[in-house]
């Protein structure tokens, strides 16, 4: 081959690896931003269900398994743990970002949603209610929590379906041991007839007789 065919042909190699080079410095590019993207997105929170046996029900669980619990009466309007000492028996359920995807997984009926409190914390919330956790539990399947009452109000484990109820069964009031007064029936009236009512009639009125002496 002449030296003057050969120099085309290399420029011809040249730019097709220069070309190679650019679309594998393309494709890693791509794989760099969207590796960067994925790590930067928060990952998503799920909230689990789990038979308790202490409480016969299933209730509302964290990641790790743990019960979750809310404050009766406190809604996402009306907060009444709100102090550091509150936090530390009850730490919030939160979030690092209002981007988070919350999830509720089989079983657990109800909104969830995001709190944003005065002090910026990011709170969860289910069925409007500001979920905790409690610093008495070990372990899973645990519900030392359900019951206690402070900081405002009465503590209960969330239950996962929105239909049962969080709180003790009302009963009506109870007018005493031995329930209401009784009193004896009223005689059932006879059927026997009545005998007539007969007045006596008084005897005729005799006048005296007097004997006068003779003068």
């Amino acid at each position: 081959m002449s030296p003057t065919a050969a120099g085309p042909i290399r420029t011809r190699t040249r730019k097709r690896r220069w070309g190679v080079l650019f679309a594998l410095a393309a494709v890693a590019a791509v794989a760099l931003v969207a590796t960067a993207i994925a790590a930067s997105a928060p990952f998503p929170l799920t909230l689990g269900s789990a038979a308790n046996a202490t409480l016969g029900k299933s209730v509302v669980i964290s990641p790790a398994g743990r019960t979750l619990y809310a404050l009766s009466p406190e809604t996402n309007r009306h907060l009444l743990c709100k102090s550091a000492e509150c936090f530390k028996v009850w730490p919030p359920v939160t979030v690092k970002s209002s981007k988070v995807k919350l999830k509720a997984a089989s079983g657990v009926q109800g909104h969830l949603g995001i709190l944003k409190r005065s002090n910026g914390m990011l709170q969860v919330t289910l069925r409007g209610e500001p979920l905790y956790r409690f610093s008495g539990h070990s372990g899973k399947g645990q519900a030392h929590g359900q019951g206690i009452e402070s900081f405002g109000g009465k503590w209960h484990a969330v239950t996962a379906s929105s239909s049962e109820a969080t709180g003790a069964p009302t009963t009506p009031p109870s007018m005493g041991p031995e329930g209401p007064p009784s009193y004896p029936a009223s005689p059932a009236p006879s059927s026997e007839p009545t005998p007539p009512v007969t007045t006596p009639t008084p005897p005729p009125y005799t006048p005296p007789t007097y004997t006068y002496p003779a003068y």
